[in-house]
């Protein structure tokens, strides 16, 4: 069984959706600590043909809170409003506006303030809609030792999944040791996603977005193809 294990980000780039779809189970962290500056609450889309931020506001707490105890603003209501039209006058003129920007509104005007149950949302969602079918688990349900910090952790997930690969953003390469998974009759890979190139409103490709700019530009069909497009080292 493949298995792979991430972070909830916020609309990711498409190599995270190419992991998904690599692995029979993809573990969700929430009893993970928050991390800002990084996308679990952020992304980037296309407007006016270079890249701009959207981004989630979060509640002011404690830096040492887990993602699974971290709340939207009390300002979501009106902050959501403006990232709608945000994205709705930077896409309207993509190939795929229509569906896709139901798809984004309805994720984005799901009620419950916790981020991870938003994201995890709007994760869910976006794989319906790619007719993506991985069953995802939620890292704090795993019957291990939740103090297990790193390495250490995945591996602990892996077993108690009866994990026999696990497969790690190529990001990983210098954080997982080939050897030591092995040690543990684990396969350990590292995806690395290629430059999909596509059309978006002109020759000027701008990489790596968000997957809403993906599916603004690309069919259903065309994305199944991107999904596949990448190696394993």
């Amino acid at each position: 069984m493949k298995a792979a294990i991430m972070q909830p980000y916020f609309f990711p780039y498409i190599g995270y959706f190419q992991l998904i779809n690599a692995v029979d189970e993809f573990i969700v962290y929430d009893n993970i600590q928050y991390t800002k500056k990084g996308w679990i609450n952020r992304n980037r889309i296309l407007v006016n043909n270079t890249d701009d931020y959207i981004t989630l506001p979060i509640a002011k707490a404690s830096d040492f809170l887990n993602i699974k105890d971290r709340q939207l603003s009390p300002t979501w209501d009106q902050d959501q409003k403006k990232m709608l039209n945000k994205i709705r006058e930077a896409y309207r003129r993509a190939p795929y506006f229509k569906d896709s920007f139901d798809l984004v509104a309805q994720c984005l005007t799901f009620q419950p303030l916790g981020l991870f149950e938003f994201i995890l949302n709007s994760l869910k969602r976006t794989l319906q809609f790619l007719e993506i079918d991985t069953p995802l688990i939620i890292s704090s349900t795993l019957p291990i030792d939740h103090n297990l910090r790193s390495e250490d952790k995945v591996l602990e997930i892996c077993k108690s999944r009866s994990a026999s690969t696990y497969i790690n953003p190529i990001g990983g390469i210098n954080l997982y040791n080939k050897d030591r998974f092995k040690d543990q009759g684990i396969a350990l890979f590292f995806l690395e996603s290629k430059g999909q190139v596509y059309r978006q409103y002109n020759d000027n490709f701008v990489p790596w977005l968000s997957i809403i700019d993906v599916i603004m530009f690309n069919s259903v069909s065309e994305i199944k193809s991107l999904l596949l497009d990448y190696t394993l080292k």
